[in-house]
């Protein structure tokens, strides 16, 4: 009998556990496969520089650079394409991505990049970016039309405009 006591003891501390248990959305997407996002390739001879939109220089290393529209891939997304397990991060946005599901991926080379060309690929989300860090970096660029894009779009998001939470924001 007391060994049947402990173990439902256990089994209501597990559920109790389980039940207040809360994940954040970058846990709730982590793992996610997107099928077919279409990609493009870009280097830093293109004329965007060295540097990504956070103002660190394009990483082609271990974790490498990639830009989106931050609306639909927010800065600080992480993923691996299916097929050629290179990891990526979010962290460089481009005029051309507005409105778009493409993913720029930056390549070292102007040749690698003329390799890569358009591929539709299948991603893994390893960790889902935020909404906020995006909104906190493009904020200060609004007089650019293609950042109020993307803000507008994180605004109808969160459901409140950048002019309610930021008192600094750019008169448009």
């Amino acid at each position: 009998m007391p060994r049947c006591l402990n173990l439902t003891l256990a089994g209501i501390v597990a559920c109790f556990v389980v039940g207040c248990a809360t994940q954040s959305k970058t846990t709730l997407t982590s793992g996610r496969r997107i099928s077919n996002v279409r990609t493009t390739a870009y280097t830093h001879s293109e004329g965007s520089g060295c540097h990504n939109a956070l103002g660190d220089h394009l990483s082609g290393r271990h974790v490498i650079s990639a830009a989106s529209d931050w609306s639909h891939f927010p800065v600080g997304t992480r993923f691996r394409i299916a097929d050629t397990n290179e990891e990526y991060v979010i962290d460089d946005y481009g005029t051309a991505l507005i409105g778009t599901d493409t993913i720029d991926l930056y390549k070292p080379s102007r040749l690698e990049m003329k390799r890569w060309g358009v591929r539709h690929v299948d991603i893994n989300i390893l960790e889902w970016g935020s909404d906020e860090q995006s909104l906190k970096i493009l904020a200060p660029r609004c007089k650019h039309h293609c950042v109020r894009q993307m803000v507008t779009a994180l605004e109808k998001k969160r459901g409140k405009t950048v002019a309610q939470s930021s008192p600094t924001r750019p008169s448009l």
